[in-house]
């Protein structure tokens, strides 16, 4: 018998949201399971995202959680029936689990706003410029993996470039547009390509320059995903032990609030392209 799946970060997401609508009905997993005529070990499998659950005894669930909210349970109608196996299926048993996670989540997701530091964001990222990154891992990826690792990160330009594209919006610092990644030549082409990018309509790029004053509101990294419903947001972030998804009601308020600070710090994006123009030429 062979080995069962771990349920993706979108099926835990499922999974955690029923868990929150019968927590907020203030129904046990025992009290719940009896509504369905079930055992308590179902709804605890299908909160746990090791069980799948159909529409039907998904709409029953919300039915009987008191949800009002037509167009969360649609989505997550669609959560729980979507059959999808995207490009990134390829890559399974290659590479972590993030990043067929990562992958899936903007597969599905309604828009995507970064703010990025140190780095180019991976959606604009050249291929030269993310071998550089990934060749600088220690301890050093295989020759194979890293190779892997270049080529996913290219197929996820998918959401941008290809032919249904996403809203897309960068918060880039000048320092991550400076750092000179993989040498003089691969920046100035890194720069390049992200003005190519920018002419698309949705495409938005802002830079945060170093001479603004008092700028400390976000010190890390941050991808924020929208989701069908803003109820199904997600935010991500890279921690000390790996990738980590963010999806509470309180913390998507606070890093929605972080971006829109931060955006009002940035150049306008015809300035921001005079000034990704101007570093290119310094190359």
């Amino acid at each position: 018998m062979g080995t069962k799946r771990e349920p993706t970060a979108r099926q835990m997401r499922l999974a955690v949201e029923l868990r929150r609508l019968r927590e907020a009905a203030g129904l046990s997993a025992r009290e719940a399971a009896a509504l369905l005529g079930v055992n308590s070990v179902q709804i605890s499998q299908i909160e746990s995202g090791t069980s799948g659950v159909s529409e039907q005894r998904l709409r029953r669930l919300a039915a009987h959680y008191a949800c009002t909210d037509a167009e969360f349970v649609a989505a997550l109608a669609a959560m729980a029936t979507d059959r999808t196996r995207g490009w990134w299926e390829e890559y399974r048993d290659h590479l972590p689990t993030s990043f067929l996670d990562l992958s899936e989540l903007e597969h599905h997701a309604t828009y995507r706003l970064d703010v990025d530091f140190l780095h180019v964001p991976g959606l604009f990222q050249t291929d030269d410029y993310a071998r550089a990154l990934f060749s600088r891992r220690v301890p050093q990826l295989p020759e194979d993996e890293l190779e892997l690792r270049v080529r996913h990160r290219m197929q996820r330009r998918v959401i941008i470039e290809g032919g249904q594209p996403i809203p897309y919006e960068a918060l880039i610092h000048e320092a991550a547009l400076r750092i000179r990644v993989g040498g003089r030549a691969a920046s100035r082409t890194q720069l390049t390509r992200i003005l190519e990018l920018s002419e698309a309509d949705h495409v938005t790029v802002r830079v945060i320059p170093f001479e603004l004053d008092d700028f400390a509101d976000v010190t890390a990294a941050m991808v924020y995903a929208g989701g069908p419903t803003p109820r199904l947001d997600t935010v991500v972030r890279d921690g000390p032990h790996g990738t980590v998804f963010i999806d509470s009601q309180p913390q998507l308020g606070v890093f929605r609030t972080l971006f829109r600070r931060v955006e009002a710090a940035t150049l306008e994006p015809e300035r921001s392209r005079d000034f990704i123009h101007m570093l290119a030429k310094e190359l």
